[in-house]
């Protein structure tokens, strides 16, 4: 998910005490201090992300863009929403390669963790039946999810798959971020829906809410790094 907050992308971890994300490779964030809170807001965030997809799902209001690609590989395949969740997260990385993409700990941990806590959750949330109950179950879910994002974005550990193909593409082609975004989104949609999966009135709340949501949120869950030790 993308925002407006400023990107660092120096070598070593932001020396400004600012609202900043730093682009450092795996051994740099772990070498970044702070470890225990980040490590925790990173598995927090990505457990929180799994329950909102779930919440939006038994919603039935229409799935965020990914998640109707994912429910429909999950109509045509032998797999769950979940395992189609992780599938294509490694299918996206493999994207990665070409563009140079360099995968942190919350890459990898987000392919793995989000696909295994959407169907834990599924387990656990009943569908409701009234459109009221499904709407508050639709927005606390888009709501949710952007805490979600803003919270596994500030541990610096770095971009989800998704994330990080939108961007990488952005480097590559100098298109913007917000037309590679939309282009990927309305291709998965209209890929999910053709397969099955559930597009509606959710689908749009989440397009249109969940970038200014995650604006809002992420300066306040960025975890400030430790400066870079002098040479």
């Amino acid at each position: 998910m993308t925002s407006d907050v400023h990107l660092d992308r120096g070598r070593g971890p932001a020396v400004r005490r600012t609202r900043e994300l730093a682009l450092l490779g795996p051994v740099a964030q772990l070498r970044a201090g702070r470890l225990p809170r980040r490590l925790t807001q990173l598995a927090g965030g990505l457990v929180l992300y799994g329950v909102t997809l779930a919440m939006m799902i038994r919603a039935t209001l229409g799935n965020a863009p990914w998640d109707v690609l994912h429910q429909g590989m999950a109509i045509h395949l032998p797999i769950s929403i979940g395992t189609a969740v992780i599938v294509m997260s490694v299918v996206v990385l493999l994207f990665w390669v070409p563009l140079r993409e360099l995968p942190g700990l919350g890459t990898v941990a987000n392919a793995i963790l989000v696909g295994l806590t959407t169907d834990a959750a599924l387990m656990l949330i009943d569908a409701p039946e009234g459109l009221p109950e499904r709407s508050l179950l639709m927005v606390g879910g888009v709501v949710g999810n952007a805490l979600a994002t803003a919270l596994y974005l500030g541990s610096q550990f770095g971009p989800g798959p998704r994330d990080g193909l939108m961007t990488g593409l952005h480097r590559r082609t100098g298109v913007s971020i917000r037309l590679v975004r939309t282009s990927l989104e309305v291709l998965v949609v209209v890929i999910g829906w053709l397969l099955g999966g559930v597009v509606g009135l959710g689908t749009v709340l989440y397009a249109i809410a969940i970038g200014p949501l995650v604006q809002l949120l992420l300066p306040l869950c960025i975890v400030e790094l430790d400066p870079p030790a002098a040479d």
